[in-house]
Parts: structure tokens; sequence; C-alpha cells
């Protein structure tokens, strides 16, 4: 019997460090098997440098290669095509509020809200429009349930409604209503509005805290099981923060046990899941060869080699299938990301170090000669990523964009370095100082920034170019959780190597705390930030709605990647094969 992915993913990794690594032809066969490679040392690299003893990758192209869709082809385009006009029908013929709203959610939960972005906003406008008052500030007619319901939606596709709405359900003291304890969908309804909060909003920080505390209590009665798992997949973690193509896996197994289902509704999901994930194999491979080409992973062995996975943070940031370059493009961005950062945090001289910001800052490709031989592969291979995004935009726009490209980049390698001069120097900065650098050394702003550049509907003016490279608002917050989340998973393994403090133990030194206490403060920074995300939501921002959505998706696989204060990137390889396994290689099961 042939093992299973998990198993053969376990047995490979427990006998990897055992024997040499053999290279064989893959053998076509029906099951899939996850191949752990191990690097051998070049001998290009030092004896004497630190090392941080990585795992391999969840995935090496070997597997990548191998893998197939039968989800391919004109006839699943076609059905598709169908059962999307039939939901077209339903929105424009339903007249009834709630059922629209329900069938909204639906729709954006199964993952397939960009295929109705124009229709989902005439609904959503069309009710608010309804109600007597601007806004819809008061919702008469609506409980607390639909009012959460109509308030969420709303929010997150760029209606304005105002957070008086939960007013009538609040006593006159300011807190919700005790009668409201037991409604289990008021308050699951409830809990997932309150995140799309922006600053200065008391009500929906009371909402969070009021049904939070009664979603837990709830749990310890006899909920029925579907309603159960409910709850404890909204407080593990909001529908906002969640991951679109994660969260519609979930939601299409969720879905199909609801007496309320819509069969044509759950066969377009899952249709469009499989559709879309074929595509991503494909983009996947693609990414993948140039990987192998550019044989950085091979001569760097003190480094992650981390493909796979960072074409998951390509899915996270951008599902929707238009967007395969920028997918491919974020994939890139994020395995040299990876690369670079440990020659900075593990492997590289100070010396050394200066001589790469140095290089990088200049972008000199001439200069490479001066750089230690082992910097020379992972520096071309940065440099044609970024020209290949740049001659992109060139062909298609007419406007050089490597001046904002190199300051992407060199900014980043500044930070980088600020860094590791505070580790070799014994210093201990203070948590604002931390932050102040750690928000650029996470790399947000070239994920962002080369993200915006690739999307090729997005119009390049001189000024957009220069806001890139200032750290806008949207990049910036959507950064600070990446930061944070990262720091929660992260810090035990950098600081057992001797990094500099993180975030949390910056708090604790600056103002003598326990631990426990810093990380709620971190938890804070990071629900503030959140709402100064939302902001972009729900007004005009300097920046396209896609590109918002491509922000949130950094800061919604953040938390997917370290939740629970585990590296899935970079340690936990079997939560990130789970993740792998979802999104690339096993499709949704479709009814006979």
């Amino acid at each position: 019997m042939a093992l299973s992915l998990l198993n053969f993913f376990t047995m490979s990794c427990l006998t990897t460090s055992l024997r040499p690594r053999i290279l064989t032809p893959p053998r076509k066969t029906t099951s899939r098997s996850v191949v752990c490679t191990l690097r051998t040392q070049s001998s290009e690299l030092p004896d004497d440098r630190r090392t941080a003893n990585f795992p391999p990758t969840v995935a090496n192209n070997d597997l990548i290669q191998s893998l197939t869709s039968n989800f391919e082809g004109e006839k699943y385009k076609n059905r598709v095509k169908e059962l999307t006009d039939h939901t077209k029908n339903l929105l424009e013929l339903e007249k009834d509020h709630l059922t629209l709203l329900e069938l909204v959610d639906n729709i954006e939960r199964l993952g397939l809200g960009y295929l109705f972005r124009g229709e989902i906003n005439g609904v959503l406008r069309g009710i608010l429009s309804s109600y007597s008052t601007s806004g819809g500030a008061k919702l008469p007619d609506l409980d607390l349930y639909s009012t959460a319901l109509l308030f969420r939606l709303s929010r997150q596709n760029g209606l304005m409604v105002e957070q008086d709405v939960f007013r009538r359900f609040m006593d006159e003291k300011g807190s919700f209503r005790e009668n409201l304890c037991g409604d289990t969908q008021g308050n699951l309804s409830l809990y997932d509005a309150s995140f799309l909060a922006l600053e200065g909003e008391p009500i929906l920080d009371e909402a969070r805290a009021f049904s939070a505390r009664n979603l837990k209590e709830l749990l310890k009665g006899n909920l029925e099981e579907e309603l159960k798992n409910k709850v404890l997949h909204v407080l593990e973690l909001p529908y906002h923060w969640r991951v679109t193509s994660l969260e519609a896996r979930w939601s299409i197994d969720t879905y199909e046990r609801d007496e309320k289902m819509n069969p044509k509704l759950l066969e377009l999901a899952k249709l469009e899941y499989n559709i879309r994930q074929a595509q991503y194999q494909r983009d996947l491979k693609h990414t993948s060869s140039w990987w192998t080409n550019m044989d950085v992973s091979r001569k760097l062995s003190f480094s992650r080699d981390r493909l796979a996975e960072s074409f998951l943070w390509g899915i996270g940031i951008t599902y929707i299938p238009q967007h395969g370059y920028a997918r491919y493009v974020a994939a890139q961005d994020m395995q040299l990301v990876t690369t670079i950062d440990d020659i900075y945090d593990i492997y590289g001289s100070i010396d050394e170090l200066e001589q790469l910001t140095d290089f990088i800052d200049k972008w000199d490709i001439n200069a490479i000669d001066k750089l230690p031989q082992y910097m020379k592969i992972p520096c071309f291979a940065l440099f044609n990523s970024a020209h290949e995004v740049a001659y992109a935009c060139l062909k298609e726009q007419g406007v050089n964009v490597v001046p904002c490209v190199s300051k992407l980049w060199a900014g980043l390698c500044k930070a980088y370095l600020k860094e590791a001069k505070w580790f070799h120097e014994g210093y201990k900065p203070t948590l604002n100082e931390y932050i102040d650098n750690a928000v650029i050394t996470i790399s947000g702003s070239v994920l962002l920034g080369n993200l915006y550049l690739s999307m090729k509907e997005n119009v390049l003016t001189e000024e957009v170019l220069e806001n890139l490279n200032n750290l806008p608002e949207v990049i910036k917050w959507s950064s600070m959780i990446f930061r944070l989340c990262n720091d929660f998973a992260t810090s035990t393994d950098e600081l057992s190597r001797g990094d500099v403090l993180k975030s949390v133990q910056c708090y604790m030194r600056d103002n003598e705390t326990s631990e426990e206490v810093a990380r709620e403060h971190v938890n804070n920074l990071i629900s503030d930030a959140w709402k100064k995300i939302n902001k972009d939501l729900v007004v005009e921002s300097q920046f396209p709605r896609h590109f918002v959505d491509g922000a949130l998706g950094l800061a919604r696989m953040s938390h997917c990647y370290y939740y629970g204060g585990e590296d899935r990137f970079g340690r936990f390889q079997r939560q990130a094969l789970d993740i792998f396994r979802k999104l690339l290689i096993d499709p949704v099961s479709m009814n006979e």
C-alpha cells in the first residue's frame, strides 16, 4: 500500500539525516509523496559561521513538477459560466433582505466574491438605501444577527455604516443588553462584525468583548455540533483575519452540511476552487523552475529553501485567477527575502553585510565582483527578478520603475544592517526603536510594493511610485501585523541564536513587566493596526481596492503562518504541509 503524503513526509524527515541524498527520476504514480532534501555543504562556504539548522521545504521541485489536476478544459469553464449566471439571477430576483444578506455572505465565504463584486455592491447599496437615514444608522426591522451581518458585509465591500446601528441593542449605561447573551447566531455575527472596527469606535470594542464572553460561555452548554464548530472556528480566528482561499475550503465543507444549502452555489464553489487549484499548480511549476535554475539553495546551505511555502504567501496575498503574475512575483520576492534575511541574520560578518548593503543601495551589477563569493548568486537572482518586474512595467505602460524597485530593496537591506549591528554591538533597542526598524525588516514594503507593480491593471504615475517608497499607511500597518505575528512565533528560535530582542522582550524590558502582560500589549498593537487598515476599506484610498485586498491578504497570511506562536514557514512543517495540501494538492470532492 502506498504511503500517505503525511506519513511519507514524517518518515522521510526522520531518515534524511541518516543517509545521503539520492536523486532518481520521478515515477508515474497515482499517489504523491513529499521528498525531503538534504542539502550538501558548499565548498564556497567557511565552516566557522552560525547556522539555524532549518528543516527542509515541504515540497521540492520533483514533487511540484509532478502535480496534476483533472479540472482543466473548456467544459469546466462553461459550467462555471452557467452557474455564475444562475447565481447572478438569484441576487437580482431575491427581494427578502435577510435571504439576500445570507446569500452574499455565503458567496464571499465560499471564495466567490470576486466573481460578483458589482452585483454584491448593488445588493448592499439597495438594502441600505431602503432605510431612511444616511449610512443605515437606523435599521429598525433587523435583529442583532441581521444588523451585524449587514454592517460587516457593507464595510467589507467599501460601504460605510456607522457603529451607531448597534446602539439600540445597548442599555442606558452603554452596555449590550443582557437578554442578548444567549443568542448564539447574534453573538457570532456581532463578533465577526466587531473586527471591521476603525479607530475611535468604542461601541465595536464593547461588541467584541461582549460577544467573545458570551460565545465562550455558550460553549459550556449543549450547542448543536455544527453550531459549536462555528463558534470554535470564529474564536480561534475571526473571519476578517482569515486567508480567503483556506476559509473557502473550510466553508465549502460547512456549507455542504447546511440544511439551507443551495446545490448550484455549492457546485460553483467546488468547481471554481478546483479550477483555481489547477492554475496555482501551473504557476507554482513555473516559479519552482525559476528557483531551481537559480541554484541558490544548494550553494547556501545555511539558508532556508522555502519556494513552496513562499508560493503559499502569494496565494494568501492575492488568490483570484487574473493575478497569476502577481503571485509569481510575490513568491519570488518572499524566497529572495528569506535568503537575504538569512545572510544578514545568521551568516554574514558585519564587513560583508556592509558590502552587500552598499551594493544593493548603489544597484550596480558591475560591482558584484567586490562581494564575497557566496553572495553573488543570490544578488544576481535578486537583480534578475527585480528587472523582470521593471521590464514588464516598461513594456505595458512605458514607465521605468527601476529606481522605485531598487529603493525598496535598499531600504530593506539598510534595516537588516541596522539590526545586525545592534546584535554585534550588544545594543538593546527600546520597543519604539525596534518597531520603527522591524516594520521594514519584515519585508512588507518590498512584497507589497512589487505587488502593486506586478498587478497589470494598476496605473503607474510618479506620485504612486513615490508613495510606494515612503511606506504608505496601508503597507505600514499590514507590515506591522506581519512583524508582530512573526515575533510571536520566531522570537524563541532567534533569541536562542543570540539575536536582538523582539517586540515582546522589548516591552518587558522597557516596562519591567511579565511576558503575559507584554504579549497582551503586542496583541493590542495588532488589533490597533487592523483598525488602521480597515480605514482603507471604507474611506477613499490612494490605492485601488484590489491592492488594498493584497495588503489585507499579507496580514491574513501572517496570522495563518504564525497562529498560536508556531512558525509554519520556518519550523512547523506538518502545519505548512496541511496548508500546501489543501491549496495545491487535494481538490475538493465533487458530487457525482
